[in-house]
């Protein structure tokens, strides 16, 4: 069931949102070749505990970090750790989420790790604009699907892939709320969109296939093929006035 929200409880995930989307600006800034996952993670779990928040990914369904930090190939959920270091030519997604007096934040980036490929600049560059894009379609009287066609029908044609096993999702009192938001599909269908609906949209999009494998880990998820995967997040709630971004400074 799609949970509404008014437009007081909109406001109530400004908060939580406005952590996520601070630790993502201050981890930019950490981003180089020698640091490990984990300062990364610590950093961040410092911020969001400084906030008065709580790090709404450490402990769910037995995730260890508050950071997910996927690298290269690693599409989503990948485990920070004090024996990684990033290196010259990396890109790194890194998604948080946070919570707040009862409502959840979600956004995800991917950074450069110093000079990086052109290759992999453009991957970051369609991917972050598929995310734009998609933004532009969470307006009242769309279809759900629609928002899902916007990110395919983009990336694929700059000669991308989308990632299909995982999804965008509702979110509110919940980290993952009805509905989901594939990045794939026909428009036209799934539920009309109406105010008060809060979604976050999280297009992963690959440079090679889109099909993807979990590590031993059993968290961790890397492409295929082994090619890069770029990841960005918002999360936007419709309302009369279009798409608000929440995880947005």
């Amino acid at each position: 069931m799609i949970h509404y929200k008014s437009v007081r409880e909109i406001e109530l995930m400004r908060r939580p949102n406005e952590v996520v989307a601070e630790v993502l600006i201050k981890i930019e800034e950490m981003v180089e070749p020698g640091i490990t996952t984990a300062e990364l993670d610590s950093f961040a779990e410092d911020i969001i505990r400084k906030s008065g928040a709580r790090p709404a990914f450490k402990g769910y369904r037995g995730f260890p970090a508050t950071l997910c930090t996927s690298i290269n190939e690693q599409v989503v959920h990948g485990i920070p750790s004090r024996n990684v270091k990033l290196r010259e030519g990396d890109i790194i997604s890194i998604d948080v989420g946070a919570e707040y007096e009862g409502w959840f934040g979600d956004s995800a980036r991917t950074f450069p790790v110093g000079e990086i490929a052109e290759e992999d600049r453009r991957l970051i560059e369609i991917t972050r604009a598929a995310l734009e894009k998609a933004t532009e379609k969470a307006v009242i009287g769309n279809r759900l699907s629609d928002i899902s066609h916007t990110i395919q029908s983009y990336a694929e044609s700059n000669g991308y892939s989308v990632v299909r096993e995982y999804v965008g999702h509702g979110i509110g009192n919940e980290m993952h709320e009805s509905p989901q938001v594939p990045n794939y599909g026909k428009p036209g269908r799934g539920p009309v969109l109406k105010e008060g609906i809060v979604l976050a949209l999280e297009p992963m999009v690959n440079i090679g296939t889109w099909e993807t494998d979990v590590l031993e880990d059993d968290w961790t998820v890397v492409t295929a093929d082994r090619k890069k995967s770029a990841h960005f997040e918002n999360t936007i709630a419709v309302t009369e006035n279009g798409p608000l971004v929440l995880s947005k400074l």
